[in-house]
């Protein structure tokens, strides 16, 4: 069984057991997170299309860890004009493992 959930402005498709990486959610690790804005769940030709969310399903995780991507560097310059200026960015995720899929 799978399902398509919705969290920090983007969809996932996971299935139990699997490692999903998302935006941070602002909770501790080894907490549980409860996905309600299920877009789809089923599997095979059984599945259920919310509109928009599917009612009573929900998809429920843990909290494997909090922490930072790898640095993303912005440099930005005008020739001949002396300017130059170098930016880095290091986007906060959290790692949630699926535990169940409940319709």
């Amino acid at each position: 069984m799978y399902a398509v959930v919705e969290t920090g402005g983007k969809q996932y498709r996971v299935q139990e057991g699997d490692e999903i990486i998302v935006e941070k959610l602002g909770v501790e690790e080894d907490a549980e997170v409860v996905f309600d804005k299920v877009l789809a769940a089923g599997e095979g030709s059984d599945i259920r299309i919310g509109t928009p969310y599917v009612e009573g399903a929900e998809v429920k995780g843990t909290v494997v860890e909090n922490g930072k991507a790898k640095k993303v560097i912005v440099f930005k310059f005008k020739a001949k004009k002396d300017y130059r200026k170098k930016r880095g960015h290091r986007q906060p995720y959290t790692k949630v493992k699926i535990d169940s899929i409940v319709l």
